[in-house]
């Protein structure tokens, strides 16, 4: 299982998310950074697990998969896997809340800039670790 055209085509657009990410965050959206940052990190590492030749679970949050399967990742990753399973994890919680809400929650004022830039910088930081290990 190893379709490095659709690895690469995850990585792509994740990168391409990440630059959206900025339109939104000038914008003060914050909710939208939140979600889609967490759509960049999904796709970026399901990106990541194909190169790897690991089929991706369908499921948001990848980082289990990460963690098992660390020995098949590039070497280079490692020291920076908690990097990545961190950024999975803590983006999976607040997907559907940040698009969205709950009868007791709108999106667009619970999330604040400085939740936008933290999913913004993970998403960015992901982004950068992985592409170089698909994108050849």
């Amino acid at each position: 299982m190893r379709n490095m055209d659709l690895a690469t085509d995850y990585v792509r657009r994740a990168s391409v998310r990440v630059r959206a990410l900025d339109v939104l965050f000038d914008a003060g959206s914050w909710a939208d950074v939140v979600r889609e940052s967490q759509e960049a990190v999904e796709l970026a590492l399901k990106g990541l697990l194909r190169a790897c030749g690991i089929a991706p679970p369908r499921v948001h949050d990848v980082s289990e998969v990460l963690e098992a399967e660390r020995a098949r990742l590039p070497a280079e990753l490692l020291p920076e896997l908690a990097t990545l399973i961190r950024a999975s994890r803590e983006l999976r919680r607040d997907r559907e809340l940040a698009f969205y809400g709950a009868e007791d929650l709108t999106p667009s004022g619970f999330y604040s800039r400085e939740d936008a830039e933290r999913a913004r910088s993970s998403a960015r930081r992901t982004v950068e670790l992985v592409g170089p290990h698909v994108l050849r």
